[in-house]
């Protein structure tokens, strides 16, 4: 499953990983946060007992281990997060963050917490400005620290309160995860994401990703979590946390750009410059559910910068191109309107194909021909590169063979530059 579109790509593959610069990581930062519970409860005991009885017993050292050992008997993080989801439909809370939470983008820390509530509805709390971090007005992509306070405004759910899941279904869910995993360890899940299927959910959205990991959730409450997204309609390679720390760790790398991520897409035409870059701005238009990325310029209103790497790797009749695309941000739709913005958009896609009177060739599906191929990301505790590649979904693989296309060929993004 680690294995490359070539021999020479997989080889390519572990010395580039290696001049990413992946730093070694290990686990000292779990280990520093462990003790705040013990001495949490130490301080608790010493307010209750008179230091003079502490000096006079000896004995007592070694007993004051025990309210460490006897945390486990209160409420479980599960517990602890029901709690929560009940305050959540009668009135303000004021929720501490914990230092496993640390560095979580603010509407992440909530998907996290009251998962019930769909990721367009926290939005919409976080953009009215009815959530507060220490009082001041929280922005959507603030990051907490460890202690912070966020103030949750009184809410009334719309939906009903989520029935409890059944068994049979968890299992199914599972099953189907496991069908799909590309890589799994401890701390780490990639999955190969088939077209079609949303990450996350929203209006109308019941099957996704994200729903699918409640199935995973382990018995201290933790729920495995997605570090990056994909389009419903791209397929491939998808990275998830299952621990905190985990998903704090890889969000660092996909935040500082170390994490390698190669994309393939079947486009209109043929590109002049066959090995280049697209760097532009782009903003969002349109409502929520119809959203869509223009090319906007610097200073514009919600306007970020992107940046794409493409090659061609091979043509079919200079009517299509096979691109490999490297995207070194991470803004929606990035690839899609970067492709559509150079002249060149992505077959079957049905937001940014704006050419007019174009026949799709016979055979081709109209479904978008992206995909998430590879990605090589520092492991969250060994610092280790993890390497993990795609297959093409089977309506690429169609196309692909209807075209000619050879997936063995060597792919010349792997060596574009970094900035």
């Amino acid at each position: 499953m680690r294995k490359s579109g070539s021999g020479q790509n997989g080889a390519r593959g572990g010395r580039s990983g290696s001049r990413q610069g992946f730093r070694s990581r290990d686990d000292k930062p779990a280990r520093k946060a462990a003790p705040a519970k013990p001495r949490g409860v130490k301080s608790v005991a010493t307010k209750t007992r008179a230091p003079s009885a502490l000096r006079e017993k000896p004995a007592a050292r070694p007993q004051q281990a025990r309210p460490a050992a006897e945390a486990p008997r209160g409420p479980t993080r599960a517990q602890a997060k029901a709690e929560a989801q009940e305050v959540l439909a009668t009135g303000v809370q004021t929720l501490v963050v914990e230092p496993d939470e640390a560095d979580m983008r603010v509407d992440r820390f909530l998907v996290a917490r009251f998962p019930q509530l769909a990721f367009t509805h926290i939005q919409r709390i976080v953009r009215k400005g009815e959530l507060r971090i220490d009082g001041k007005r929280a922005q959507p992509n603030e990051r907490l620290v460890a202690g912070q306070k966020v103030r949750v405004p009184p809410l009334k759910l719309d939906q009903q309160r989520p029935v409890a899941r059944s068994a049979a279904k968890d299992q199914d869910e599972r099953d189907f995860l496991k069908s799909i995993t590309l890589y799994e360890d401890k701390d780490v899940l990639i999955i190969n994401k088939p077209m079609g299927l949303a990450v996350q959910g929203g209006s109308g959205t019941k099957r996704h990703v994200d729903g699918m990991l409640e199935s995973l959730t382990g018995e201290d409450g933790q729920k495995p979590r997605l570090v990056h997204r994909l389009d419903k309609d791209t397929a491939g390679c998808l990275v998830i946390a299952k621990t905190r720390f985990a998903a704090s760790t890889m969000a660092k790398s996909f935040r500082s750009r170390t994490t390698r991520k190669i994309y393939w897409a079947l486009v209109a035409g043929v590109p002049r410059v066959r090995q280049g870059r697209v760097s532009t701005y782009l903003a969002k238009e349109g409502d929520e559910g119809d959203a869509r990325m223009k090319v906007a310029q610097h200073g514009d209103e919600g306007a970020s910068h992107a940046l794409t790497y493409y090659a061609v790797i091979d043509t079919a009749a200079q009517k299509l191109a096979w691109l490999s695309l490297k995207p070194v941000t991470g803004r929606t739709h990035q690839l899609r309107a970067h492709a559509a913005h150079i002249g060149h958009p992505i077959v079957g896609d049905p937001k940014y194909f704006d050419i007019e009177n174009w026949e799709l060739p016979g055979g081709i599906q109209n479904k978008l021909h992206l995909l998430a191929r590879r990605i090589v990301i520092a492991h969250p505790r060994t610092g280790k590169p993890i390497d993990v590649t795609a297959p093409l979904p089977p309506h690429m693989q169609q196309s692909f063979n209807l075209l000619g296309l050879d997936t063995s060929q060597y792919d010349p993004i792997v060596e574009a530059p970094e900035d």
